[in-house]
C-alpha cells in the first residue's frame, strides 16, 4: 500500500496548509491504484474524456456523494485541470484533494 507521506509534498505544492489526515484518507481510498506512484492509475489525464468521466462518477458522485449536474461536476474537474495545468503528470491524490476541497468535504475524508 502507498504511503501518504509520499503524496503530501505534491498536495502542499498547491495547498501549503493541506490537511494531512485528508490526504491520508484519499491515499487509503485509492489503495492499490497507488502501488506504483508513476503508473497511469496514480495519475489523472485531463486529455482523456473517459478518465474524466471516471473521476466524476467514481470520486465525485460515489465517494463524495455529490449530486450536482454532470455539467457542474465537469466544470469543477476542468477547473482542477486548469489549476494543475503546469504539471505534466497530475497526481490523482492531489487532483482528488483539490476537488474535495472545492466541495468542502476534506474533513469527511480524514
Amino acid at each position: 500500500m502507498a504511503d501518504a507521506a509520499d503524496f503530501i509534498p505534491g498536495v502542499k505544492g498547491y495547498r501549503p496548509d493541506a490537511d494531512e489526515a485528508a490526504i491520508t484518507g484519499i491515499v487509503k481510498h485509492l489503495g492499490i491504484a497507488l502501488a506504483n506512484a508513476q503508473s497511469d492509475s496514480a495519475l489523472v489525464s485531463c486529455s482523456d474524456s473517459t478518465e474524466l468521466d471516471r473521476v466524476r462518477e467514481s470520486w465525485l458522485k460515489k465517494k463524495l456523494a455529490r449530486s450536482e449536474s454532470d455539467a457542474d461536476l465537469d466544470a469543477a474537474i476542468k477547473a482542477v485541470c486548469e489549476t494543475m495545468s503546469d504539471d505534466r503528470r497530475k497526481s490523482r491524490v492531489t487532483f482528488y484533494y483539490l476537488l474535495a476541497e472545492k466541495y468542502g468535504v476534506l474533513a469527511d475524508l480524514a
